[in-house]
């Protein structure tokens, strides 16, 4: 599906010319490329909101309008993954701040109340499940910056160098922070092995 969207870019159709025009793209084109990209698109948004899914989702709704009232505009440097990838990392740091400069401090996130009712775990849950929360806890441990791009190179299949563009880095600075980030996951799967 996205590369179906990224092949009408190599092949310059309209969509793709239409967004770095003044009058921006046709609101039809535009609608239908960001369905293409929302499933890849949804994930990163999850990584960039430490896997809140409402707020995943504001973010993403938030990127969307930005894109097609105009806000943001493609001007053919990257690939349109990695700009919308880009558009929504700086919507999930605005989000973050606002937050902030509202008082919604983090002491406030963690004295939530727990939900009552959890849902209970199903008998038959797959090792595979198992094997992707115990990833996304050792992730939630990793920096921001070495989660970040751990999950554009294995979940996005970024190059390191596309996943420094979405984040605004050096690509020698995304290949120290790629290298700790997966040594350190390495430590944590043995620490596991040994518990």
């Amino acid at each position: 599906m996205v590369r179906g969207v990224e092949a009408l870019i190599r092949r310059g159709m309209p969509w793709e010319r239409r967004m770095a025009e003044d009058d921006g793209p046709n609101r039809e084109e535009a609608e239908r490329a960001l369905a293409e990209l929302h499933p890849v698109s949804l994930g990163w948004a999850l990584t960039c909101c430490r896997f809140d899914r409402e707020e995943a989702e504001e973010v993403l709704q938030t990127s969307y309008l930005k894109i097609l009232e105009g806000r943001a505009r493609f001007n053919g440097h990257s690939s349109l993954r990695t700009w919308l990838f880009g558009i929504v990392r700086r919507t999930a740091a605005e989000r973050r701040r606002f937050r902030i400069v509202r008082g919604l401090s983090l002491a406030r996130w963690n004295h939530r109340q727990p939900d009552s009712s959890p849902l209970p775990t199903p008998e038959g849950l797959s090792a595979q499940a198992e094997q992707q929360d115990r990833l996304r806890r050792m992730l939630l441990r990793l920096s921001p910056r070495q989660r970040e791009l751990l999950h554009l190179v294995f979940y996005q299949e970024l190059t390191i160098e596309e996943a420094a563009g979405v984040l605004g880095i050096s690509v020698g600075s995304a290949r120290v922070h790629y290298e700790r980030g997966k040594a350190a996951v390495r430590r944590m799967l043995a620490e596991d092995g040994e518990n």
